[in-house]
């Protein structure tokens, strides 16, 4: 079996990590999708394929699973190979490491399509992309399995109107600003996971002002996402997210995140996660207290999917 490639190497910066203490999950996309690039370079299918052809490799859907809590000035690497090749679609696997311990941080299983810019409509990937595509091979180790979600195929597009009668909280509203774009103009990855992570205290601002040990400090920390891009919105158009719990577990709950562009009421993106309260002082999950599990249960929707 061939190794997997070296994709990205870099570090934790002081920028990068928020409240929790930890590089913030928005960070881990942006790296994970500087990685799809350089990984694309490596297919044949870089910038100058890009400019000539007008087409990208982009992400269709990804899963993720946080593995271990990364801190300033920490090294980073990723390593990325292929699960699969069809001339419609890649599965590829991305790893990312701590040089310095040897720990995985995080991995990333993502379903790549070779996309027109202009039109986001799909494109037979290259022969010779597919060749180099399957000279690094790979097998899906253990720890990027999933673990607390069912990879289920994604449901039909939600719309708004479906969100607002299931009885989800808007979240999240705003508008696609330039800074949140990639180079072709669409809203990044990074931006993406920061604008559903930026909205989730909306949701559960609540359990940090109810606890039962004031002298504890808690916050939460994401165990596991998965993503289904259905549409890349572009820099204008305006968002709205609506959430919901779709189960409360004793130490894990999951979320779902339905993202809308707010002008039509179709879904742009849609994701489900895995999370955990957690203590900032001893860095581990808690046993979700009563109180707060009480007011999780308020939120619940189970027919929520992806």
């Amino acid at each position: 079996m061939p190794a997997p490639i070296e994709i990205y190497r870099g570090s934790v910066q002081a920028w990068e990590v928020d409240q929790m203490g930890h590089m913030n999950v928005q960070f881990y996309m942006e790296k994970a999708d500087v990685g799809l690039q350089v990984f694309a370079h490596r297919l044949g299918l870089g910038p100058e394929f890009v400019r000539r052809e007008g087409a990208r490799l982009t992400a269709r859907t990804c899963h993720v699973r946080f593995l271990r809590e990364q801190h300033p000035g920490a090294p980073v690497r990723i390593t990325g190979g292929t699960l699969s090749a069809t001339r419609d679609r890649l599965q590829l696997l991305q790893e990312m490491t701590n040089p310095a311990t040897d720990d995985v941080a995080a991995t990333f299983v993502m379903e790549v399509e070779l996309c027109d810019i202009a039109t986001g409509k799909p494109r037979p990937i290259p022969d010779a992309a597919l060749q180099a595509a399957a000279s690094v091979e790979v097998e899906l180790p253990a720890h990027a399995a999933p673990r607390g979600l069912e990879l289920r195929p994604p449901r039909r597009a939600p719309m708004l109107s479906e969100a607002e009668q299931l009885g989800m909280v808007r979240t999240y509203t705003g508008a696609v600003l330039p800074s949140l774009c990639n180079a072709d103009g669409h809203l990044s990855a990074r931006a993406c996971m920061g604008v559903i992570s930026d909205a989730v205290p909306n949701l559960l601002h609540h359990l940090r002002s109810d606890r039962t040990e004031v002298k504890r400090r808690i916050g939460g920390a994401a165990l596991e996402y998965r993503f289904c891009y259905r549409r890349a919105p572009q820099a204008g158009d305006l968002l709205a997210l609506h959430s919901g719990v779709r189960e409360v577990g004793s130490k894990a709950y999951q979320l779902c995140h339905w993202m809308f562009d707010l002008s039509t009421g179709e879904a742009v993106v849609t994701a489900e996660a895995v999370a955990v309260m957690f203590d900032l002082d001893e860095r581990r999950a808690i046993t979700i207290p009563d109180s707060a599990r009480q007011k999780l249960e308020h939120f619940l929707v189970p027919e929520l999917t992806l």
